[in-house]
């Protein structure tokens, strides 16, 4: 594989890698993607030790970078949705994947932590 080159716009990447890379991003968007559209509350229900607080910045970081769309209904009391974008939808086969990787090898990687950990005199 050839090694990319430093330019402008692969260094400007490293913003989007960066928001799509982070954790919580990650699995909101994984959550979208199975859930389709969903209310604040059950999203953070699905999005497992998310706090209130970072569950809304991540979502307007992605609303912000054009991945998740953020609809308000006129009703009492105000009724918010969140859902994938086609720019965000784009990212379906990318997290699923990693979310299969991480799952296929969840084994593996513990067993390379413990080896680690014991040549370290680490304890879990």
């Amino acid at each position: 594989m050839a090694k990319a080159l430093h330019t402008p716009a692969n260094c400007h990447a490293r913003e989007m890698l960066d928001r799509v890379g982070d954790k919580w991003s990650v699995y909101v968007i994984h959550v979208l993607v199975n859930a389709g559209t969903v209310r604040f509350n059950e999203l953070r229900s699905r999005v497992d030790g998310i706090s209130q607080r970072m569950l809304t910045v991540t979502l307007r970081g992605l609303e912000r970078d054009g991945l998740v769309v953020r609809t308000v209904f006129p009703e009492v009391p105000p009724r918010v949705e969140y859902a994938l974008t086609p720019l965000g939808s784009t990212l379906d086969q990318l997290v699923c994947g990693l979310v299969t990787w991480s799952g296929a090898h969840l084994t593996e990687v513990d067993a390379a932590r413990a080896a680690y950990d014991a040549r370290n005199g680490k304890h879990p």
